[in-house]
């Protein structure tokens, strides 16, 4: 077959024209490329210049002042905030009788703490309360009914458990409460049904999906969650004794995939049980274990959220060879973030753990790590932001209430 010469001319046009368009087209596409990189690039600087101010205001913050940050205690009283101490905790833990009897006396109670801080120029605490439903219900006489896991689970979908969580997380807010200590992660089994009862959402499948329902719902309404109690409890209350679980392999992951399943949910804290383990770490309870804390909670399951002890003044530490004295350190040797506390004050323990750190700078570091977990959480709270002040990133105290 033989081509004409007018033929020939029009292919090797075309073929010019299409090298042509195609070096234009490469030429965009490298310029879109570059582009990309540059937004990267520019996004990585300022994550960086933030995670920095983060660092400035932590190492500016006195030792004492950091290490204060790293309890959360009860409160006196529901009427007016009345400090106890010089330093605020991190956080503040309601029981029963700091309930207010009225949702606008509860605001008050909670915005006095908010002004004392702001006259006092100390980083506003985080307000937590134990809000699991049925009879865990420290809300119950101002919030609307909440019912227990057990009863969600058999009785709700989960797309309705979402809207009962998104109501409750709503009206929490309003009062000026910032965390929930829920939800209970925990399959209920015979080995621990007599200590969780009606807390638990019941079998593995629904502990999960109906975990996450409870997660997303309060997260996405400006409450944190907790999942609780990490590895595990038996029928042994931890208030009086020590639980010592004997798993086999089955039993095993049978629990452990609900909380590994559940941290992907990005919960804002996970809370340890006091339980030892047979076959891991037989010597320490669960929430003084590095193996349970940093090795597994925090490597293996990849958790990056806050960590809390469980109250270091039950029975189950405190009556074995574990006076709040030793448990502090352990904790924070552990990988703890956040030590709970029954009591009041905290000024013993802070100072326990200032003369570790006088003594031992990787201690220290320790320290700081976790009250940059904390500091994190309050930024997403919106106690604490980060303003752009001459071209730099500094994290300032934000004493404006949300509520």
């Amino acid at each position: 077959m033989k081509f004409k010469p007018s033929c020939l001319l029009l292919y090797v046009l075309i073929f010019l024209t299409s090298c042509n368009n195609d070096k234009k087209i490469n030429e965009h596409e490298k310029q879109l490329h570059q582009r990309g990189q540059d937004i990267l690039e520019y996004i990585k600087l300022v994550e960086q210049q933030k995670s920095q101010a983060i660092d400035d205001f932590i190492k500016a913050l006195p030792l004492e002042e950091r290490i204060a940050q790293l309890f959360v205690v009860n409160l006196v009283g529901c009427d007016t905030f009345t400090p106890v101490e010089e330093n605020i905790a991190g956080g503040f833990l309601y029981f029963s009788y700091n309930i207010a009897d009225t949702k606008s006396q509860m605001i008050a109670f909670n915005k006095s703490i908010f002004e004392y801080c702001k006259a006092n120029k100390k980083i506003p605490p985080f307000l937590t309360v134990d809000q699991e439903g049925g009879y865990v219900n420290r809300l119950r006489t101002l919030n609307t009914p909440l019912p227990s896991a057990e009863k969600v689970a058999n009785e709700l979908t989960e797309e309705q458990a979402a809207e009962l969580y998104k109501n409750q997380a709503e009206q929490m807010q309003k009062l000026g409460f910032t965390m929930n200590l829920a939800p209970v992660t925990e399959v209920c089994t015979p080995d621990n049904e007599l200590f969780l009862m009606e807390r638990s959402f019941g079998p593995q499948q629904k502990v999960i999906s109906y975990g996450a329902a409870c997660i997303n719902a309060y997260e996405s309404n400006g409450i944190g969650t907790v999942l609780k109690h990490f590895p595990g409890n038996t029928n042994t209350d931890p208030h009086t004794g020590l639980p010592e679980i004997e798993w086999t392999q089955e039993d095993l992951e049978l629990q452990m995939k609900p909380f590994r399943e559940l941290v992907k949910q990005n919960p804002s804290a996970v809370l340890m049980s006091h339980a030892r383990v047979k076959g891991y770490d037989e010597k320490n309870p669960a929430c003084l274990s590095k193996y349970w804390v940093t090795d597994v909670l925090r490597n293996d399951f990849g958790f990056n959220g806050i960590i809390f002890s469980d109250d270091i003044f039950m029975g189950a530490l405190a009556d074995n060879g574990y006076p709040p004295e030793k448990a502090v350190v352990m904790a924070i040797q552990a990988g703890i973030d956040c030590i709970m506390i029954s009591e009041k004050r905290i000024g013993q323990s802070v100072q326990v753990l200032l003369e570790k750190a006088a003594e031992d700078s990787n201690f220290e570091n320790r320290l700081n790590e976790s009250v940059r977990r904390i500091f994190e959480y309050k930024i997403k709270c919106g106690f604490l932001k980060l303003e752009l002040i001459n071209g730099k990133y500094v994290l300032c105290v934000n004493y404006e209430e949300s509520f």
